[in-house]
């Protein structure tokens, strides 16, 4: 932002990420005049990843947060249809669906269970998606026979997007439609000025509401906001591999990876996470070891091309759940942070829920209890997270 410029706005968000721009666009919709401050790039943090892996939590020991992902994962298609007639832009979605190998009697016997859970879960019956155990040898055409002794689930709800195209699509529609501004870290908030503190920056940002939704480093101004540590950052790594001729099969989910098919030629594979980190690159040796792993139990990925490979810094509540909502101590500052793996698939819900909240208003479905601040702070903040 140019130095003595004055602006003011109804909500600033401090992130362009999946979290960031999916409540901008929320916001705008509901009539607000919007700012996004990105203290990078568009998609310069873990949001601007490879796999794309839209996957629904297990049809087991059902509880909120697991219909809130339900309900987002169902919604969500109509949601990117939307978002690709108004930007002209794909972002990539697919309804791909997953397969699990079952590697023991004792698993087999588990989604049997979780098989028949699912139809009370999914209601397949109104949705027409399924979780079906299939005999040993099925689909052995993509996933190994060998990697999969007594069968397999095939589940049709899990999907896949192109995370950098969902973003590029969603800033087109921001920067439309409302400011967004690369390049302008936010640092603070002074509430009662309704000032927007940006670092190395003299111009003035006045808002309404502010919401931090900056990835990991979110946590960082959190715990200086409200003096408590509520997260953490998780190096994840991934890549991509030439996928010619791969575009219509499943997604796997085998050997803690996912092999993710997109449609433009390529397939994903990742991702791995790491507590303990020194630096945000790829690191070569964990590269190889993603191929040599997906490799051995999906045989068609043999000597494929390695076209890119990515590093970042996903964030992790302690708590695990993402936390959405109100700063405990303020009224004007909201934060939305802490999706982990799960977020693209829940960001256009989250966005409607917090904006249902900041407005005023109902939204389409409420957020879990386990993500609300409430959850996170207090005496209990530091429950261990093993």
């Amino acid at each position: 932002m140019a130095q003595g410029q004055a602006a003011s706005y109804d909500i600033a968000i401090a992130g362009a990420g999946i979290f960031g721009l999916s409540i901008a666009t929320a916001a705008i919709k509901a009539g607000q005049r919007v700012v996004v401050c990105e203290a990078e790039t568009v998609g310069s943090g873990s949001s601007g990843g490879l796999l794309g892996a839209l996957m629904p939590h297990m049809p087991a020991r059902w509880n909120p947060k697991k219909e809130f992902q339900f309900q987002a994962l169902l919604s969500l298609e109509n949601h990117v249809r939307q978002l690709e007639a108004e930007t002209g832009q794909s972002v990539g979605y697919s309804r791909c669906g997953r397969i699990l190998p079952l590697t023991t009697t004792d698993k087999l016997e588990h989604h049997l269970e979780r098989a028949e859970e699912s139809k009370l879960r999914w209601h397949p019956d109104k949705t027409g998606f399924t979780y079906a155990v299939e005999p040993a040898g099925s689909r052995a055409d993509w996933l190994s026979a060998d990697a999969a002794p007594f069968g397999i689930v095939y589940e049709t709800l899990a999907a896949r997007v192109s995370p950098r195209q969902y973003l590029s699509a969603l800033s087109a529609f921001v920067r439309k439609h409302a400011t967004l501004v690369e390049g302008a870290r936010v640092t603070g908030f002074d509430e009662a000025a309704g000032r927007v503190e940006l670092e190395d920056d003299q111009s003035t940002l006045q808002t309404g509401s502010l919401i931090l939704a900056g990835g990991f480093s979110t946590f960082e101004l959190v715990e200086q906001l409200t003096g408590e540590r509520i997260g953490r950052g998780e190096k994840g790594q991934a890549l991509i591999l030439d996928g010619a001729g791969l575009e219509g099969y499943p997604a796997i989910y085998c050997d803690g990876l996912y092999v993710v098919p997109h449609d433009n030629g390529t397939v994903a594979v990742g991702s791995t996470s790491d507590r303990e980190f020194t630096d945000t690159q790829p690191a070569p040796g964990r590269s190889r070891e993603l191929i040599e792993r997906a490799t051995a139990f999906c045989p068609k990925l043999k000597d494929r091309l390695l076209i890119k490979d990515w590093a970042g810094i996903r964030p992790r509540c302690h708590k695990r759940d993402p936390l959405i909502g109100k700063l405990p101590g303020y009224e004007n500052l909201f934060v939305a942070t802490g999706g982990f793996k799960i977020s693209f698939g829940i960001a256009h819900q989250i966005a409607d829920a917090l904006i249902a909240e900041i407005i005023g208003g109902s939204a389409m479905h409420e957020l879990p209890e386990t993500f609300q601040p409430a959850h996170h702070f207090g005496v209990n903040r530091l429950e261990a997270d093993g």
